[in-house]
């Protein structure tokens, strides 16, 4: 995917000048879903079903947000963010997870990640999305 970064907007965007997504996702119907739901609104997306898959990705810097499901293993959602903010990966990220507790949501707060409650209703991930590109 070609990708290069759109100075008005301040973000990476595809050749065809769409932001690119890259969600997080270990359940493989919900990932596609998301995938084609965001597709469907003009997004363009790269799905990665496992932690291992989005660290190794070499091009982190490109996304224009990231979405991460709160419950992977070994690194829960908010770790693995830790960790690609290590890796130099600055765009904002929206956490998805059924039922936060106030752990989670103490966390997402000081790190400046809102949270999306699954099940997921695509219009307020979408308008979640737009708020922070």
């Amino acid at each position: 995917m070609d990708m290069r970064s759109d100075e008005s907007a301040g973000m990476m965007v595809t050749a065809d000048r769409r932001p690119c997504i890259f969600l997080v996702e270990d359940d493989a119907a919900l990932l596609d879903a998301l995938s084609f739901a965001l597709e469907t609104e003009g997004y363009a997306t790269r799905s990665f079903p496992d932690q291992g898959s989005v660290l190794s990705a070499p091009d982190l810097d490109r996304a224009a947000c990231f979405i991460i499901d709160f419950l992977l293993t070994p690194l829960d959602g908010l770790d693995l963010l830790a960790e690609l903010r290590r890796r130099g990966a600055v765009a904002p990220a929206v956490l998805i997870t059924t039922e936060p507790d106030d752990r989670c949501r103490r966390r997402a707060k000081r790190m400046g990640t809102p949270i999306v409650e699954k099940p997921l209703i695509t219009d307020a991930l979408s308008r979640k999305i737009r708020s922070l590109l």
